[in-house]
């Protein structure tokens, strides 16, 4: 039995129920008469042959597709959780999607011109169609947007609907998201994973693609900068790497070519928004931004005009939208329009606004502003109706989730205004693959429309989400639009023209350039300790030789390097190592510099290459199996495959562009190469042990050192002290010697924009590089009884000249001006108003 065939036949058996009580619902796949539905029946003869070995196949495939691409959700308080899709479509014909479509199209429409009616002429209002407590009354209504300088007929220019079918199959709108709309870059990962994981069935069911519609998006939003722009620059504005959708808003930034910025690297001045450059405030800016693409909630979005204590906001960005220096997409007052107390109202709004009846009607809300929904709202309230849900109209649907029946009704009656009362759709349900069965859960669509040219064009597809507990990570589905005609276009876009540009690299944020600059110094760091602790590793056997003896020394001298690194755990290296490699609270350890690499790149995502997550994906494995496993062996195999990842690393920056922001992550990566090595160097080669002991320590520094091969060739494997120092010091040719690592460092940092010749992280690299030139090597060499003071005096100081330098490289290089101070809690509106 296949597994559709398997999922077709106990739907038909009312005596075996699948997926979740609530009495009948619509499905996806299979019709009432247990046969397939029209969009799947095109599929069938791929579809049907799918058997659970297959599903479990594709699903393991699937998750790796996605742990490669770095694909992640963060849960509101919790750390990033794999995103999660299940290998079934949610597929539709185009017959019963065409009808969809339009009633989309009209949505998008409505809302446009009713966002324009609330912050203009207030015709609704006026009128009585919409109450005005149902708009005033909520937070996403923003007073300031109010007056006819902010006026723009178009504010909306993208927006999503979540919508999920009834028993019959008709479909409703169950909310509108057009603050900040997410969720189309995860849309197009599900499809591009899909279509890798199973070829046959993509390939058989002549859907419609996705790439034409990001290019109408791409378009649309060059196309939305202000009069008069003639070569608009865009950026996509997101809270940070710890959004929920930081994955997303990165996605959307990379495919279209925009940079992603947060509030930090954007200033407002002469009334223009631009992009803070190198050395800001000393340095002006030169390059403007005509186009936000915003990320971030509206009331977040200035901490001047709106909320006081925003840290993800730009200060002036309000002033600057009502003078039409730069378009906001969408706009900001756009919040108003996710308020459920609307719901009600929207037919009668699409009667005056467009003189349409409305089509796709919402879920049934009462609002509590009005004395028959407060009735209905206080009636299902104490019933305990499990189909009837009371909410707050400017919270989430969890937010009143466990308060008491009594409690919710005393705040009610205290603010009836706020408050909406919606039915529980039973929605459609569709098969999801789960332990090795297919199973009916309940599922809702988000569906995108973006305005391009004149029209309101729907993406013909989605992102599904399958309703599972509230704590769980998302399950998601692909959303399938098989053509009507093979010879349709993708999208219904014949062409979606070019616009003419000058082709540029776009200036880089200090804060950009900070996380490439620290990313090439974690890197670094970990690869050099992933090395130190592999050659430890390799000694450990020496430790049981009586302490006496000189066998222990090299594992001795080896512990003692990473001990200065990243302190002690533990006595048993064993337990160390484990330490070092899992424990990413622990300062200095391979797992925090792997975690601090993977937060810095998550900064400039849109600057990378997707197979940088690679990398991640495979350090993720190795810890997984270092986890689950207590075998010694286990330690260098892990480190080993941790080890690779990171040299892989290399490789991706390597095929980078030459910008400022790849030679940050050079200069990075060389001046931590300079401080390991001389910490390496520093606690092994400034004390003598005796002569086998020291030839011993010093072909470990080697091997640690990734120079063994070279010595060896060089000095014909007569190794002393004087050589390996000469060969990890002064010779420019060995790309692990610190003279290597100066000239490399010089080259990166001139080629930086702030690079004068004579700024202060020039000077100081200058002075080290001489104090490197005049070492005399014989002397640094040469003992004073059991030790080498001058040698060890001068890896001391260049460390500490070291750590000044990437000091002043920040100064110089990521200064962005003083940290924003919150002078009130409260907006310039709300103090104004406290005003006697």
């Amino acid at each position: 039995m296949t597994v559709l065939r398997d999922y077709a036949t106990t739907l038909a058996q009312p005596t075996l129920p699948i997926g979740e009580p609530g009495g009948a619902r619509y499905d996806e796949v299979v019709a009432p008469d247990g046969s397939l539905r029209p969009a799947w029946k095109g599929l069938a003869e791929v579809a049907l042959g799918l058997t659970p070995e297959e599903l479990k196949r594709v699903g393991s495939e699937i998750s790796r597709f996605l742990a490669d691409r770095g694909v992640t959700y963060v849960p509101r308080g919790s750390a990033a959780q794999p995103w999660q899709l299940d290998p079934v479509p949610l597929v539709m014909e185009a017959a019963s999607w065409s009808r969809l479509e339009v009633g989309l199209a009209q949505r998008a429409e409505l809302l446009n011109a009713l966002l324009v009616d609330l912050y203009g002429e207030q015709r609704v209002l006026r009128e009585r169609i919409v109450p005005s407590a149902a708009v005033f009354g909520h937070a996403g209504y923003l007073r300031p947007l109010v007056r006819p300088s902010a006026h723009d007929p178009q504010p909306l220019l993208l927006s999503a609907t979540d919508l999920g079918r009834d028993a019959e199959g008709e479909w409703h709108v169950l909310a509108d998201r057009v603050q900040a709309p997410s969720g189309l870059g995860y849309a197009m990962e599900n499809r591009r994973v899909l279509a890798q994981v199973m070829p046959d069935l993509y390939q058989e069911s002549d859907l419609h693609r996705m790439e034409p519609y990001f290019a109408a998006l791409r378009s649309a939003l060059l196309n939305a900068a202000p009069d008069g722009v003639g070569d608009p620059r865009v950026v996509v504005l997101s809270p940070g790497t710890h959004s929920e959708t930081a994955y997303d808003q990165a996605f959307l930034a990379s495919t279209l070519g925009f940079p992603l910025v947060q509030a930090s690297d954007l200033t407002v001045r002469g009334g223009w928004i631009w992009i803070k450059p190198p050395g800001w405030p000393k340095n002006g800016p030169t390059e403007r931004v005509d186009v936000i693409l915003r990320r971030v909630d509206a009331d977040w979005c200035d901490p001047l005009e709106l909320r006081g204590n925003s840290r993800l906001g730009v200060a002036g960005l309000t002033e600057a939208v009502r003078r039409g220096r730069v378009r906001v997409v969408n706009g900001l007052g756009a919040g108003v329009l996710e308020n459920p107390a609307l719901l009600p109202f929207m037919p009668a709004v699409c009667d005056a606004l467009l003189g349409e009846q409305l089509r796709l009607p919402g879920v049934p809300t009462w609002w509590g502003g009005d004395s028959d929904g407060l009735g209905v709202l206080l009636d299902r309230l104490g019933s305990s109706d499990d189909e009837f849900v009371v909410r707050s109209i400017d919270e989430s649907r969890r937010a009143h989730a466990g308060v008491e029946a009594a409690e919710l009704r005393a705040q009610i009656l205290a603010a009836p205004y706020r408050f909406v009362g919606q039915e529980r759709l039973p929605l459609s349900q569709a098969p999801v693959w789960s332990s090795g069965r297919a199973d009916a859960h309940p599922v809702v669509m988000r569906a995108f429309t973006v305005r391009y040219r004149q029209a309101f064009r729907p993406l013909l597809g989605g992102l599904a989400t399958v309703m599972t507990a509230a704590s769980a990570s998302p399950v998601t589905k692909d959303v399938w639009v098989v053509k009507g005609a093979p010879d349709d276009p993708d999208q219904g876009l014949v062409d979606v023209a070019p616009l003419d540009f000058r082709p540029s690299i776009p200036a880089l944020a200090p804060r950009a350039l900070e996380d490439m600059f620290w990313a090439g110094r974690y890197a670094e760091r970990a690869e050099d300790l992933l090395r130190i602790l592999l050659t430890a590793d390799a000694h450990l056997e020496e430790l049981t030789a009586p302490v006496e003896s000189e066998q222990g020394i090299p594992a001795r001298a080896l512990l003692n390097v990473l001990q200065r690194l990243a302190g002690r755990r533990s006595a048993d290296p064993e337990e160390e190592f484990r330490s070092l490699l899992l424990d990413g609270d622990r300062r200095g350890s391979a797992a925090q510099a792997l975690d601090r690499l993977r937060d810095a790149l998550e900064g400039v995502r849109d600057q990378m290459s997707a197979d940088t997550w690679r990398v991640f994906a495979h350090t993720d494995r190795a810890e997984r199996a270092l986890r689950t496993s207590e075998r010694a062996h286990r330690i260098t195999e892990s480190a080993g495959r941790l080890l690779t990842a990171v040299l892989s690393l290399h490789g991706v920056t390597a095929s980078m562009i030459r910008d400022p922001g790849w030679h940050m992550i050079e200069a990075g990566r060389y001046l931590e190469r300079g401080l390991q090595l001389c910490t390496l160097l520093g606690a092994t080669t400034t004390d003598r042990h005796g002569t086998k002991a020291d030839r011993d320590v010093l072909e470990a520094v080697l091997t640690a050192a990734e120079s063994s091969v070279t010595f060896r060739r060089r000095y014909r494997g007569n190794v002393r002290t004087s050589g390996v120092l000469e060969l990890l010091l002064v010779d420019r040719d060995n790309p692990r010697s610190l003279a290597f690592a100066f000239r490399e460092l010089r080259a990166h940092l001139a080629a930086m924009p702030a690079s004068t010749g004579s700024t202060r992280p020039e000077r100081l690299l200058e002075h080290l590089e001489t104090a490197l030139e005049n070492l005399d090597l014989a002397a640094l060499a040469t003992p004073s009884g059991s030790r080498r003071p001058r040698l060890q005096r001068y890896f001391d100081s260049t460390r500490t000249q070291l750590m000044q330098l990437a000091d002043s490289v920040g100064d110089v290089h990521f200064a962005s001006g003083p940290e924003p101070q919150t002078l009130s809690t409260m907006s310039v509106i709300e103090v104004q108003a406290r005003r006697p």
